[in-house]
C-alpha cells in the first residue's frame, strides 16, 4: 500500500508528465478547452500535495520507521524547501487568467520544479527499495 509521501509524489509526477504533454501542444491559451480545465486541475492537485509535505514526510520518519531518523530529517528539510519553491511557481502560474504552452514549458524548465521532482524520485526510490528489502526479510527460505 503507498505511503502518504508516494501519493502526494505521484500526484506531482502526474501533474509534471501531463504539463509536458501540454507545453508540446503550443497552445497559446487555456481558456474553452479540455486540456486547460486539466491542465489547471493537475496543477492544483499538485499545488496540494506540495503543501505540508514537510509533515508528511516527518510523519513517515516514524510510521515507516526510517533510520537513521536525523538522515531522513535533513534530506525532508531540503524536500520541504523545494516545495515550498515549487509550489510558489505553480500557484503564480495558476494566478494567471490565460496560461499558454510556452508559459508552462518555463515552469517546467524551472529549477525549482525540477529540483522538487529530483527529491521525490530519490524519496519514492529509497522507500521502494526498503519495501523490497522488508518483504525479502519476510519471505520463507
Amino acid at each position: 500500500m503507498p505511503t502518504e509521501i508516494e501519493l502526494r509524489c505521484e500526484t506531482i509526477e502526474e501533474c509534471y508528465e501531463f504539463t509536458l504533454s501540454y507545453a508540446a501542444r503550443g497552445l497559446s491559451s487555456d481558456e474553452g478547452s479540455d486540456a486547460g480545465r486539466q491542465l489547471r486541475q493537475h496543477l492544483s492537485g499538485a499545488l496540494v500535495a506540495m503543501r505540508d509535505l514537510k509533515a508528511c514526510c516527518a510523519a513517515a520518519i516514524g510510521k515507516e520507521q526510517l533510520t537513521p531518523a536525523g538522515r531522513y530529517e535533513a534530506f525532508f528539510a531540503v524536500l520541504a524547501r523545494d516545495a515550498e519553491s515549487a509550489a510558489a511557481a505553480v500557484d503564480l502560474v495558476l494566478a494567471q487568467p490565460v496560461i499558454s504552452s510556452q508559459l508552462i514549458d518555463n515552469l517546467n524548465a524551472s529549477i525549482h520544479l525540477r529540483a522538487l521532482l529530483t527529491d521525490l524520485f530519490l524519496v519514492t526510490e529509497i522507500l521502494a527499495l526498503r519495501r523490497q528489502a522488508q518483504t525479502k526479510a519476510l519471505a520463507p527460505n
